[in-house]
């Protein structure tokens, strides 16, 4: 196959960009398109000899698109618009104005793209964009999957469940035909991991006490039902330990990392907390490291302390009996780096000095998941 030119909207810090070169695809990123100045600056420090444009898509004239003459679209729409716990505006959002234009654009470019791949959030499966989508790309003479799929999967211990879109174009030779059907690709692991993820509220790792049959509460705010799901979870060997995406403890001071007292004590109830011999770990969100709670994993350092030894009675003690308690757990977020290596970016990803660690977790919870878009890339392209 020739280097295909390859077109990435909403570029971000060049999660789609990582993917193509680790699915080993010819290809070159012809040109990518932000309007995240943060972002453009970290995409920018790590692909200096990429076309960046920081403009609106919007603001990108038909003719413009022509000249590119690119084989490939990777795109990662604003997700705001789709989320569950937003106002899903959908096509009436002013977020989604870009992605529309696209649709509006694409039967009128000279060379339709060969191939289309397409991520967001779970939530867009059913909104109306997703049915401008289906409808354009079906118009157009595209044969298409749609695939709900998370980083378990791959074998990595994160959820993060996303709705993905990959579209040839039918000259292709596509054997199967566009299916109505949202499939997984590896439904025995993609199956479970979205019906087994939905919110999380506390631990249960390996070496975590097995909860007694008919009790309602283990401990924390955590049902019988959500222990046993993370304790089986963490019996799931196709899936790495947490310890393979942590930094060296030598090399990195942790204490910045070390959640403070007055979060421990307003939050320690509702933390998600797992250890390094774990096998899952909840989506991080562009919420972390500022908000604790539904915003991603905290690390327990550690071991020597039992977590239900701190947890069993806590809400009986004084304030200052449940601080000591906590504090020697040794609760600490997962460094940007860590975060980094658990959604699959390469070691080479470098966030320029200037760029501060709260906009670092922002960038990356903005992000995907570059080993999961490897994997689909080169079931596009096989």
């Amino acid at each position: 196959m020739d280097n295909l030119r390859v077109l990435e909207l909403y570029s971000g810090i060049g999660g789609m960009h990582y993917a193509l070169k680790e699915s080993g695809i010819p290809a070159q990123v012809v040109t990518a398109i932000d309007i995240n100045t943060t972002a453009n600056q970290v995409y920018k420090h790590n692909f200096p000899d990429t076309a960046l444009w920081n403009k609106t898509i919007e603001g990108i004239t038909l003719d413009e698109f022509n000249k590119l003459s690119f084989d490939m679209i990777l795109m990662s729409p604003p997700c705001q618009p789709f989320t569950r716990i937003g106002l899903q505006g959908d096509v009436t959002d002013p977020r989604t104005k870009s992605f529309l234009y696209i649709l509006d654009l694409l039967p009128r470019l000279q060379r339709l793209p060969r191939f289309i791949l397409l991520e967001n959030v779970k939530g867009f499966e059913t909104s109306s964009a997703r049915a401008r989508l289906v409808k354009t790309l079906t118009e157009c003479g595209y044969t298409f999957q749609e695939i709900m799929i998370s980083p378990i999967s791959v074998g990595i211990p994160n959820s993060r469940l996303r709705y993905f879109l990959i579209a040839k174009i039918s000259t292709e030779d596509l054997n199967t035909q566009a299916p109505s059907k949202i499939l997984d690709f590896f439904p025995h692991l993609a199956e479970s991991d979205s019906s087994e993820h939905p919110t999380f509220l506390s631990p249960a790792c390996q070496g975590a006490s097995q909860p007694e049959e008919g009790t309602d509460v283990l401990f924390k705010l955590e049902t019988t039902a959500e222990a046993q799901r993370k304790i089986r979870q963490n019996s799931n060997l196709s899936v790495k330990q947490i310890k393979e995406f942590l930094e060296p403890q030598m090399e990195v001071n942790m204490e910045p990392y070390l959640l403070p007292p007055k979060t421990l004590l307003r939050y320690g109830l509702v933390l998600d907390i797992v250890q390094p011999t774990c096998r899952r770990s909840v989506c991080f969100t562009k919420g972390y490291g500022r908000y604790v709670q539904g915003t991603g994993s905290v690390l327990q350092c550690c071991m020597e302390t039992k977590i239900e030894s701190v947890f069993m009675g806590l809400d009986q003690c004084s304030e200052e009996e449940k601080l000591q308690r906590l504090l020697k757990l040794k609760l600490r977020y997962f460094s940007p780096r860590e975060v980094a290596n658990l959604m699959g970016f390469p070691q080479n990803l470098i966030f320029p000095e200037k760029i501060p660690t709260i906009q670092q977790y922002r960038l990356l919870g903005n992000s995907l998941n570059v080993v999961v878009v490897a994997k689909l890339l080169q079931l596009l392209v096989s």
